[in-house]
């Protein structure tokens, strides 16, 4: 089921909207290619390419049919990852982001950020709860994937493990999409049913459109793909953060970005 909800346009999207998610150079290799990727924290599917730093991250694994291995690198490495892939087939690039806060010094600030990935009447939980409408702060954790091509590209994209997790129901690479791409979204062990997912369409001179769509009753979400394009798609979950971890950052609310991309073969 296909829901499309708004066009944004070109390029722009807030301020607060602030993505995380693995590039790489090229999303189709040969069999004998390596996966090169760049780790970007941006906004509109553009930003800042972040080097190979273990400190930043809890998981960096490839994953390719049943086989995984963690994602090595020497510490400065640009692009981020470097390595063989681990079969012929689709490999799979799973990213944990180590947690991070961010402080809102008013509560207009926030909102805006909620309205824009519609997670509904925020202000009311916060005010039941008694929280400050001014210095607050958000703890946030990134869960990114990207889809490898390689050689045949073969092969399906599953759930890594990732707490939340969006997964491809369609190998890009092989298959027929004349009916649209699916991904299902999930958190922990359940579909994220009609939950909003932002899609970001780049062409081959660097211009992004951006779209949003829902999921349907099992989570699922469809939308038009073009050849020639890369795509990002993302969904976020917004949560209180566990007693142990407010605690601990002195947040108050808790965000966890899923991020999945792709691209679409000539």
């Amino acid at each position: 089921m296909r829901i499309l909800a708004l066009v944004i346009g070109l390029v722009a999207t807030p301020a607060v909207a602030h993505e995380f998610w693995i590039e790489p150079l090229d999303y189709q290799v040969g069999a004998d290619g390596r996966l090169e990727a760049h780790l970007v924290n941006g906004e509109a599917f553009a930003g800042a390419k972040q080097p190979y730093l273990p400190q930043r991250h809890e998981n960096f694994v490839l994953f390719a049919g049943e086989d995984a291995a963690r994602v090595q690198g020497r510490l400065g490495d640009s692009p981020a990852m470097n390595v063989p892939p681990l079969a012929e087939g689709l490999n799979i690039a799973a990213y944990q982001a180590r947690n991070a806060t961010v402080n809102y010094e008013n509560w207009e600030k926030f909102q805006r950020f909620v309205d824009h990935k519609d997670f509904g009447d925020v202000l009311s939980l916060h005010q039941a709860r008694g929280l400050s409408m001014e210095n607050f702060g958000e703890l946030y954790s990134r869960y990114s994937k990207t889809l490898f091509g390689v050689g045949s590209a073969e092969g399906a994209d599953r759930r890594v493990g990732l707490e939340t997790e969006i997964v491809a129901l369609t190998n890009p690479y092989t298959d027929d999409l004349t009916d649209g791409m699916q991904v299902q979204v999930f958190y922990r062990n359940d579909v994220r049913a009609d939950a909003q997912i932002e899609i970001f369409e780049k062409d081959a001179r660097g211009n992004v459109a951006i779209s949003l769509y829902r999921t349907d009753e099992n989570g699922i979400g469809t939308f038009p793909v073009r050849q020639g394009f890369s795509y990002m798609v993302d969904a976020v979950v917004l949560r209180e953060p566990s007693a142990e971890e407010a605690a601990t950052t002195g947040t108050v609310w808790e965000t966890l970005w899923a991020n999945l991309t792709f691209a679409v073969p000539e």
